[in-house]
């Protein structure tokens, strides 16, 4: 139940000005630690500029006396320096008034050991022979110097600085006599002079209570000093105030730092299933501080959980399975703290300060008082109803697995799953990212949100246990684990309205002249979710053991946010065989049941099947549940089935986790193409163990060859009428033949060109927008420009404008084209003026 809590100093900087902003603490001019209070001197209010400043980097160094610390009586002193850097961006505050010093406030800065220099009695150190610091440090501070900080105490300590054990906070020394000098102009700080006494507690370890208080040696410090809130005063009252930001994305970006504890949140099961819950550690990479209020209100982050399992095969990484989903936490009280060493602003409360971090345990997470329903989140806006709505828990009665990651005992049955491996993730949706690439279109930053991490698991029966087993890997979805496996990059079916979903898969064998076919279509943050999910089969291949896989769904509660609070559907997707050309997998439409077992948000299913024939790269059709049209995606499927558009090259691809190895697997371009497949309609006549024998004879009828339009954002719907349009192509265009006249919207020619992205993509500019209110058309006629495989086929396609009502929302998106943080996604196609949606 432990939120993991760096409390920052947040005093408004007001309340200090009774005890000094008139007179400084300390001038410019070094003066004693001791004559703080002293200095304090009320006179007229003051004007000018106030500041917070934390150390941005810096060097220590202890020259300690190793005679006096062992408690040896010798006369001669045995001098050991011991040099250290300032950990980036440490929270040691100071205040400064127009330039002037008014002193540290309690914080702390960490130090790393750089090295130490040693001389035998009687040599200066720099003659010194250096030699292994262990064998000369008391026990206790050699196991500790590598987690050494220099923290400023409260005024009521008794000392001013003290040097401790920043894990355990032991203290080995108090320091005095020290004075401290700030350089305006360099924004730098210095302190000199400071004598090091052996502290009570280290005394006492020392097995010599009576050297309390001892001196040993002295310490200096020198750090370079950056502002991390600025305050205008006029007559002593604010008049404005800034915190400077930190990161490095502009915007707010959220990111799972850290995976910090996979747990099973009680013991005992319900149904043969266990709760799990996962501890999360949230950093913010963005210029923007975060809201992060409590409820009832609705600006703050929901995080959902999920668990996943790679196993099956002769290598246990044939499939990647969702095994288990949780509902959301809803967020509150944002720490400031630097887990991500972005260097923390220092902001903190009802926003996560840029650079900032906020953790919350397993134990937090798992609150069931606190987890909300996943239906009434829109994962791309980050909107949910405000009040207790979204997070209501009257009439619940909840046992040890409610509304946490639902696991099946099997599924993480040791015995019965030998050689898995499994993989957590969580997902912040963040409403103040989808409220700014509203208003920023070029600066979208909902993409990146998802991270994972590897987990072992010990246990038959419950309870399980779970350990790390590598760190965490940051904003990836978990089915980039996946090893061998094709994996796309991000796929967007609406750029600047809806969220992206990952199409991957795997085709292992032969094996006994069979080969397996394993897909997976992983949603990150689509809100219109998937409904069907259609496959190629070439002619006269075979097809057996067809599967589906899904996690299991969440029961339905009171005010879950389902229709009927029902939950949503956990019945298992038709599989239609009738056309010997294709299976298709799908679940009701969102007409027929709002409910229906569609691919939500922070989902992951499965479909599989056996076939005699070998793989070939085709289009597969995936089809939406709450809307869009139909887009075609680039897998393997088996025999002669039709050729993809564009023709993929196939290159080698890596997963990106610490275990995964390069793969021969060809990894074609996972991008929509431009003109979707024919939608299929599907017939919910076979069951999803049926097994099909392809029969057909016809031969599929090729692909033309020449220069392909592969993505430019058709069937999107935009609230701004945009002027620059983006054009993908699958090679590279010859500039020598383009021109700005060979792309059109409703029949108006762009005014300039211009090519980018390696001669990829085509930027088509018009100096006014073309776009009228309601379907607008695309075209490029063919031969109009040369690539490298020939003259470009005819495209044409459409878009959708919608003039924005009077009222907009503010948290509603309406941009069409974001570019996602820090990995690539499909190039969005179309970038109309910020607007909001209605």
């Amino acid at each position: 139940m432990l939120k993991k809590t760096l409390i920052v100093l947040t005093l408004p900087l007001l309340s200090l000005l009774a005890i000094g902003v008139a007179t400084p603490l300390w001038g410019v001019s070094a003066q004693p630690a001791s004559q703080t209070a002293r200095s304090a001197v009320a006179t007229d209010a003051p004007t000018g500029t106030f500041q917070k400043m934390i150390v941005e980097n810096g060097s220590v160094t202890m020259d300690l006396d190793l005679n006096g610390l062992n408690g040896s009586i010798s006369l001669v002193a045995r001098p050991v320096a011991l040099q250290f850097l300032i950990g980036a961006n440490s929270f040691f505050p100071i205040l400064v008034f127009n330039d002037q010093l008014r002193g540290p406030v309690p914080g702390s800065m960490a130090l790393i050991p750089v090295e130490a220099a040693v001389s035998a009695a009687g040599n200066s150190v720099s003659q010194a022979t250096r030699l292994p610091l262990q064998n000369l440090l008391p026990v206790a501070l050699g196991a500790s110097l590598k987690q050494l900080v220099i923290e400023k105490l409260s005024w009521d300590r008794g000392y001013d600085l003290a040097v401790r054990d920043g894990n355990t906070g032991f203290t080995f020394f108090n320091i005095e006599g020290h004075q401290y000098n700030y350089d305006a102009s360099a924004q730098s700080l210095s302190i000199t002079n400071g004598r090091l006494l052996i502290s009570q507690e280290f005394a006492n370890a020392l097995g010599r209570p009576s050297d309390a208080g001892s001196i040993v040696g002295k310490i200096s410090v020198g750090a370079a000093m950056q502002p991390v809130e600025i305050d205008q005063l006029v007559n002593g009252e604010p008049q404005s105030a800034a915190m400077p930001a930190v990161g490095t994305v502009p915007g707010p970006d959220v990111i799972v730092g850290d995976l910090i504890g996979l747990e099973q949140s009680q013991n005992g099961s319900v149904g043969g299933r266990v709760g799990l819950a996962l501890g999360t550690d949230a950093c913010n990479k963005g210029t923007v501080d975060v809201g992060w209020f409590q409820l009832p209100s609705n600006n703050h982050p929901f995080i959902p959980q999920n668990l996943y399992r790679k196993s099956g095969g002769a290598t246990n990484d044939e499939r990647f399975e969702q095994i288990g989903q949780s509902w959301g936490k809803h967020a509150f009280f944002a720490a400031s703290s630097n887990t991500c060493g972005f260097g923390c602003n220092g902001v903190n409360g009802d926003h996560l300060g840029s650079g900032c971090s906020d953790a919350y345990g397993a134990g937090l997470n798992g609150s069931q008082s606190g987890i909300g329903s996943r239906a009434w989140v829109n994962p791309f806006t980050g909107v949910f109803p405000s009040g207790s709505t979204a997070n209501d828990h009257t009439n619940h009665s909840h046992d040890v697995t409610s509304h946490r990651m639902l696991v099946d005992v099997n599924d993480l049955n040791t015995s019965l799953n030998a050689g898995a491996t499994y993989f957590a993730e969580a997902n912040y949706i963040v409403p103040d990212e989808g409220t700014w690439c509203a208003a920023h279109p070029t600066e979208c930053n909902m993409y990146n949100n998802a991270s994972y991490r590897q987990y072992s698991v010990t246990g038959i029966n419950q309870p399980f246990s779970f350990s790390p087993v590598v760190p965490t890997v940051r904003e990836q979805p978990a089915i980039k684990a996946w090893t061998g496996a094709t994996v796309s990059d991000p796929i967007q079916p609406a750029p600047g309205a809806d969220g992206i979903w990952f199409m991957g898969y795997k085709v292992t064998g032969p094996n006994a002249g069979v080969w397996h076919y394993e897909y997976a279509l992983c949603n990150q943050n689509l809100d219109r979710a998937i409904q069907s999910f259609t496959v190629p089969i070439g002619a006269g291949v075979n097809v057996s053991n067809i599967e589906f896989h899904a996690p299991i769904q969440q029961p339905g509660w009171p005010h879950d946010g389902t229709q009927g609070d029902t939950g949503y559907s956990p019945t298992p997707w038709d599989v239609d065989t009738t056309n010997p050309d294709f299976i298709t997998w799908s679940t009701q439409t969102f007409a027929t049941n709002q409910n229906a077992n569609a691919i939500r948000f922070a989902t992951m299913y499965n479909f599989r099947f056996d076939a005699d024939q070998a793989p070939n790269f085709t289009t597969a059709t995936v089809g939406y549940f709450k809307t869009g049209s139909p887009i075609g995606v680039s897998i393997e499927a088996p025999g002669g089935v039709p050729s993809p558009s564009p023709t993929p090259t196939p290159t080698a691809t890596a997963t990106p986790t610490a275990t995964a190895t390069a793969t021969p697997t060809p990894t074609p371009t996972a991008t929509a193409t431009a003109t979707a497949t024919a939608t299929m309609t599907p017939t919910a006549t076979a069951t999803a163990t049926a097994t099909a024998t392809a029969t057909a004879t016809a031969t599929p009828t090729s692909t033309p060859t020449g220069c392909l339009v592969i993505s430019a954002g058709c069937d999107s719907i935009i609230f701004t009428p945009p002027t620059v349009f983006d054009i993908d192509v699958n090679e590279p265009v010859d500039p020598a033949t383009l021109d700005a006249s060979d792309f059109t919207v409703n029949g108006t020619p762009a005014d300039n060109v211009n090519l980018i992205n390696g001669d990829l993509t085509i930027e088509f500019t018009f100096l006014t927008s073309p776009a009228v209110p309601g379907v607008n058309t695309m075209h490029i006629p063919a031969g109009a420009f040369e690539c490298g495989v020939g003259p470009v086929l005819e495209f044409t396609c459409t878009f959708r404008y919608e003039v924005p009502t009077p009222t907009p929302t503010a948290t509603a998106t309406s941009t069409p084209r974001p570019t996602p943080t820090p990995r690539p996604a499909p190039a969005p196609r179309v970038r109309p003026t910020p607007h909001p949606r209605p």
